[in-house]
């Protein structure tokens, strides 16, 4: 017997810009075939590019800066 699937969390397709610096499109919110984990299906906008994923829970984390202020790990343009 099958577990209900979660629901689909909220997000905003668009750019994004990691707290380091580089720029994202953040394309959709997936999920994991084998852990039924929501991720986040994003593209870089510089070099190569390609399609990359990352849990959905770390690509919209907190982070803390050296300074100990918490900020976005992306940023919503």
């Amino acid at each position: 017997m099958n577990k209900p699937l979660a629901p689909k969390p909220e997000f905003e397709t668009g750019l994004y810009r990691h707290y380091k610096g580089n720029e994202y499109t953040l394309v959709d919110v997936v999920m994991h075939s084998e852990t039924q984990e929501w991720m986040v299906l994003y593209r870089p906008m510089y070099g190569e590019a390609g399609l990359w994923v990352r849990p959905y829970t770390m690509f919209f984390e907190k982070v803390e800066r050296a300074d100990g202020q918490l900020i976005d790990r992306f940023l919503r343009l």
